[in-house]
């Protein structure tokens, strides 16, 4: 080995992240993979302070894209980090033109689950018992299953939801399984929502490693672990969400499932009114090969079947949901 190739291998890599445990949780997940798959290669972990981590409003008041890595990204942009990891979901799709979401790692269960320290499962809970939730999609749903519970916002970090809860502040709170899972609290978890029925959010479970575009080098190593099917499943989605352009401010839902071969994917959504009586959910089959063809497809799909009739309703509910915070 030349000196230059020797001095080359001992170059650490910065890692850009959010601070909270989950965000480095799943970093330090995304990071065990590289090493194994780059042997002798060394990283370091930057925790980056973002707008969503200082911002303490409930999410879906704030009217805005990439609260939580519009600044880790601007890290990897100015090279103050060589790559940054994110959750999916956390990615709008118009990044910089100098980025690219550059891995999508193996996926974990996209499945939002119930958490609650009594054992009771959505229907157990008594009439009237408080659920908590960040998510318009997730409140939808909650009340179209069970019109009699009441739903409230909530914020705080993934443990902070769980402790709530302990502490009686809420009977119970509806999470992601993945984060629940990455920072080893899946024993909290009282029920799974079957994907069908309680549809995800878009991305939900899958893990986006965002480089510099003209990083050819980062790129290539990143791409050593990329998963093909987990990349074809939030791709779906993903084209889906940007035709619908529905934002945080309307509840969309939106799971990939691939077949057992991955040659094909089934791309399920539902849109809801702002107050859970009406409901379009659509279904649809495509080559795993266009992704972005399916998305596109089921997006035309519900919108000709008055998705857009649906959002009319959301902005005043939006603000009486506020109220609630």
């Amino acid at each position: 080995m030349t000196a230059a190739a020797a001095a080359a291998s001992k170059k650490v890599i910065r890692v850009g992240t959010r601070g909270s445990r989950l965000a480095v949780a799943q970093t330090e997940i995304a990071l065990a993979a590289l090493r194994r798959a780059n042997p002798g290669v060394k990283f370091e972990i930057v925790t980056i302070t973002t707008r969503g981590d200082v911002d303490r409003r409930p999410l879906f008041t704030m009217d805005e894209k990439g609260i939580f890595e519009k600044e880790v990204n601007e890290a990897v942009r100015k090279g103050e980090v060589d790559f940054a990891v994110h959750s999916l979901k956390d990615v709008p799709s118009d990044l910089s033109k100098d980025l690219v979401v550059a891995c999508i790692p193996k996926r974990a269960r996209p499945n939002d689950v119930l958490v609650n320290d009594k054992g009771l499962k959505l229907k157990e809970l008594p009439p009237g018992a408080v659920v908590g939730t960040s998510s318009l999609r997730r409140a939808v749903q909650i009340v179209k299953a069970r019109p009699d519970l009441k739903v409230r916002p909530i914020r705080g970090n993934v443990e902070t939801r769980v402790k709530k809860v302990i502490a009686g502040e809420y009977d119970a709170v509806v999470l992601a399984e993945a984060g629940l899972g990455r920072i080893g609290m899946k024993d909290v978890i009282v029920e799974r929502f079957g994907v069908n029925s309680f549809v995800p959010a878009p991305g939900q479970g899958a893990i986006a490693i965002v480089c510099r575009r003209d990083d050819k080098k980062t790129a290539a190593m990143l791409a050593k672990i990329e998963d093909a099917r987990s990349r074809s499943e939030v791709a779906a989605e993903r084209a889906l969400i940007e035709k619908i352009e529905g934002g945080c401010r309307f509840p969309l839902g939106a799971v990939a499932v691939s077949d057992r071969d991955g040659k094909t994917l089934t791309l399920h959504a539902s849109v809801f009114s702002s107050d859970g009586s009406k409901s379009i959910r659509v279904k649809k089959t495509g080559s795993a090969g266009a992704p972005e063809k399916l998305g596109a497809g089921v997006a035309g799909m519900l919108l000709k079947q008055g998705a857009g009739e649906l959002a009319q309703g959301w902005r005043q509910a939006v603000e009486e949901w506020n109220k609630k915070a």
